[in-house]
């Protein structure tokens, strides 16, 4: 008998290589298989209709998965036939790490996921403007939280006299994470940026429009796989040249998603992510007289004190008021929302009950008056009464 290779076989031709498939993502399909899940790919885009996705023997556009999950670039996907015997997605693994934000309209308290199943969140810092402190602080809350690892890789270093005074600058902010320096134009430290990956890992890039993340792609790719645009003079700010969500291949098998420009990033739900990038000012509580310090007025605050003596700056005190006030309003939106669905649903119930008890009342009504047409009913006579039915 011929042998025929599955998800359970070492990484090979069943599954998409050039996208990350490994033997670990082997193991993780065996262990999670599906019914009519027959071969193993992975989300490369999610366009408006279709999503493109990658699997052993080349690239498919497929129709999304009635009901369910909706995927998501990144996504581990099980592939296989639909009812009318068309190529599927049946299925779609658990995401070991999902990158989300708020929604860009503010009234919403709705996630959008901007990528699934990455390992290393690169934050893209160009030397050549301003740095925007609580931008940065924000996206590595989000990348922390995200079940991935943080990374910022500051681009540009070419062009830029202050780029020495930006690195420290930032590596004071990042709070412990790994900082790199590149030079797209020069090749610089590009080998530095990938040792950060494990093999067949992915790497995600987020940064503002014109920060040199697609320069970034094309040099770590070794081909022109995106295009780049201009910056204005005026204002540092570029044009989208990215427009979707999208993973590209690298050469040694690790997997680069690019995604458009982010020009803000509202956190989703990132109480993790805060731990970990405001781990001091947590240990910082702790050292409050009472514990149930508001951190304002109160004799005996850790904070208060270190505000005053300069060990906290009042920037980055602020930043973290501010992020919790945002958590705080997106959480009290999501019970109202929550709360606004549960009493539709409650009053829909009770509009149907209350039909259904008219509808059994009415019944009883007519058949103890031999309105109901059944055997043995002794009501009027449909001699045309009014009131009567007449025969059709």
């Amino acid at each position: 008998m011929p042998h025929t290779s599955g998800p359970s076989d070492e990484a090979g031709p069943e599954g998409p290589v050039l996208y990350g498939y490994t033997a670990g993502v082997a193991e993780r399909f065996t262990a999670q298989p599906v019914p009519g899940g027959d071969r193993p790919g992975r989300v490369i885009r999610v366009d408006r209709n279709l999503v493109l996705v990658a699997e052993g023997g080349g690239t498919a556009h497929l129709p999304y998965p009635r009901g369910g999950e909706l995927p998501a670039t990144g996504d581990w996907v099980w592939l296989g036939p639909n009812a009318a015997g068309e190529p599927a997605i049946v299925g779609i693994l658990p995401r070991h790490s999902e990158l989300s934000r708020k929604r860009a309209f503010e009234a919403s308290s709705e996630a959008q996921v901007l990528g699934a199943n990455m390992d290393v969140v690169g934050i893209v810092v160009p030397v050549d403007r301003p740095l925007t402190h609580n931008r940065l602080e924000r996206t590595l809350v989000a990348a922390w939280d995200s079940g991935a690892t943080p990374l910022v890789i500051i681009t540009k270093a070419d062009i830029a006299d202050l780029a020495d005074d930006v690195v420290a600058t930032v590596v004071r902010q990042a709070a412990g994470v790994d900082v790199v320096t590149t030079s797209a134009e020069n090749g610089d430290s590009l080998d530095e940026v990938l040792g950060h990956l494990p093999p067949g890992g992915t790497l995600v890039l987020l940064g503002p429009s014109g920060a040199g993340k697609s320069t970034l792609i094309n040099a770590l790719a070794g081909v022109p796989a995106q295009e780049t645009g201009a910056v204005r003079a005026g204002d540092g700010k570029g044009r989208h040249t990215t427009t979707s969500r999208a993973l590209v291949p690298l050469p040694g098998g690790a997997v680069l998603m690019d995604t458009p420009g982010v020009r803000g990033f509202g956190v989703f739900d990132a109480e993790g992510g805060m731990e970990e990038m405001f781990g001091d000012l947590e240990e910082l509580f702790e050292h409050c007289r009472f514990s149930d310090c508001a951190h304002g007025r109160e004799p005996g605050c850790a904070v208060q004190a270190a505000l005053a003596d300069g060990a906290l700056e009042d920037r980055r005190w602020a930043s973290y008021l501010k992020l919790q006030r945002e958590l705080a309003a997106l959480a009290r939106r999501h019970d109202a929302a929550a709360r606004r669905a549960y009493q539709r649903e409650w009053h829909q119930k009770i509009a149907v009950a209350g039909k259904s008890q008219r509808s059994a009342e009415r019944d009883n009504h007519e058949n103890a008056h031999g309105g109901g047409g059944g055997k043995g009913g002794h009501g009027r006579k449909n001699s045309g009464a009014k009131g009567a039915r007449r025969p059709r």
